[in-house]
């Protein structure tokens, strides 16, 4: 069967942990690029793809579309910093992964994302205003305009805005890391695919906050002349929402599976063992 159930799924959890704490920095600086310059790309097209639609449409179009960039990331084996927020932490409660290796992982791969997402980010405000000589148009404009009430608005609501954010980015990222779970439940491209879309697809309809996606989004409105700062961006925006990522990934998406499927596995122990006695005491009993 092209299925990982749960128990197995586990298994291929703590087996890319220990594999991503294994990476050398190239490898998480030129993956995390592929996986921010992907998203960045997905973005986009899920604002063009919604242009001229309004309320609901808005969201089951641009929720659709979106999750082509996390499965391309995915298929290919890219690193994505908030994936690795759930998946790093399931190796440290399994023993596989240490603290300094997880950290280490997230520091780069963050980093990474974060150039992949302003390289292409720069490309298309070049190749919407014709290298800064016309106006950036209707994908322009929506940029910033979202850039903005991802800023400007949580400024203007004060410490509210702050707390907004960071939740905002708790309930993106128990979808996001998800997505990156469910891509390990199938062996096939198309199962893979299905599988990710779903809470992916989720995320982005509902318009929650993911850390990496806004690496792309404000940046991007920054270059083509959004009015904000990059100190309204750090701390409105990318401080809270990321912290948000953190703890929606390892604590609602790694750790509760771990925990989860560690109980049916102590569960699943004490039965082997059960019948391993079971069986020894029927030979004992034979041989006499």
């Amino acid at each position: 069967m092209d299925y990982n159930p749960p128990l197995k799924l586990m298994e291929e959890i703590e087996a890319a942990s220990k594999k991503k704490a294994g990476l050398d920095i190239r490898s998480m600086l030129l993956k995390g690029f592929m996986s921010g310059a992907l998203l960045a790309y997905a973005t986009a097209l899920a604002f063009k793809a919604s242009d001229g639609f309004s309320g609901g449409a808005v969201a089951l179009i641009s929720g659709a579309v979106f999750p082509v960039g996390f499965a391309m990331i995915i298929l290919l084996g890219m690193e994505l910093a908030t994936g690795n927020f759930a998946v790093l932490p399931v190796g440290i409660m399994s023993g596989k992964v240490t603290y300094k290796q997880m950290l280490r992982n997230w520091g780069w791969v963050y980093f990474g994302n974060f150039l992949g997402c302003v390289f292409v980010g720069f490309l298309i405000a070049i190749s919407l205003t014709e290298a800064f000589l016309e106006g950036s148009g209707s994908l322009g404009a929506k940029i910033i305009a979202v850039a903005e009430s991802k800023t400007l608005v949580y400024e203007h609501a004060g410490a509210n805005g702050w707390v907004t954010a960071f939740v905002k980015g708790i309930l993106c990222n128990w979808m996001v890391a998800m997505g990156t779970v469910l891509g390990m439940v199938s062996s096939s491209a198309t199962g893979k695919i299905a599988a990710i879309w779903l809470p992916v697809s989720t995320f982005f309809a509902l318009a929650f906050e993911h850390s990496i996606v806004n690496m792309f989004i404000i940046p991007t409105a920054m270059i083509l002349g959004a009015d904000i700062t990059v100190e309204q961006w750090l701390f409105w925006n990318q401080i809270p929402v990321t912290l948000g990522n953190i703890f929606g990934g390892a604590v609602l998406t790694g750790g509760l599976l771990f925990y989860c499927n560690k109980a049916s596995t102590a569960s699943g122990k004490q039965e082997s063992d059960k019948n391993v006695r079971q069986v020894m005491n029927e030979a004992v009993t034979s041989n006499k």
